[in-house]
């Protein structure tokens, strides 16, 4: 998809050769990407990056069949959904060797339960999800909050919701 798309067109400037999975066509893939099967896909990659919705094919797609897949030498990387990962099977993954690392910005809830084995595992760094909060979105966010106080003392509403 497009964020998926965006972060593969960085991922190639820092000297990635990028591999993808997709169930969806997309239009306008670089042809320079190259689409590989799911298994294929784990077993390839040296960091598995998620960016997809959370859906009952892509729930706990992150499991033992597929963490068991990958490189020991590999990441995960997840900035989409939680529920895409099975984190009992990941903290597993983690503790054993059986993969490099993770980097996770999101969770199955959150705030996490303190009893979620990923915030004691080896090489797992989570961080806060505010990868929305970028310069521009504040600043379009605070112009939205300023225009709409404007309109109130001018005696109309935008944004208004009933």
């Amino acid at each position: 998809g497009r964020i998926g798309q965006s972060v593969a067109v960085i991922a190639e400037k820092f000297g990635m050769h990028i591999i993808y999975y997709d169930v969806v066509k997309q239009p306008e893939v670089p042809t320079n990407f190259t689409k590989v099967a799911l298994e294929a896909l784990f077993r390839e990659s040296d960091i598995v990056s998620l960016h997809c919705p959370l859906t009952p094919q892509t729930e706990q797609i992150m499991n033992n069949k597929h963490l068991n897949l990958m490189k020991p030498t590999a990441f995960l990387i997840n900035t989409s959904r939680g529920q895409l990962i099975n984190e009992q099977d990941l903290a597993n993954a983690l503790n054993n060797n059986r993969i490099a690392g993770a980097g996770l910005d999101v969770l199955s809830s959150e705030p996490p339960n303190p009893e979620n084995p990923l915030l004691s595992a080896k090489n797992c760094y989570i961080t806060p999800h505010i990868a929305w909060a970028t310069k521009a979105a504040r600043i379009r966010l605070m112009n939205t909050v300023v225009d709409n106080v404007r309109c109130f003392i001018e005696g109309h509403s935008t944004n208004r919701i009933n």
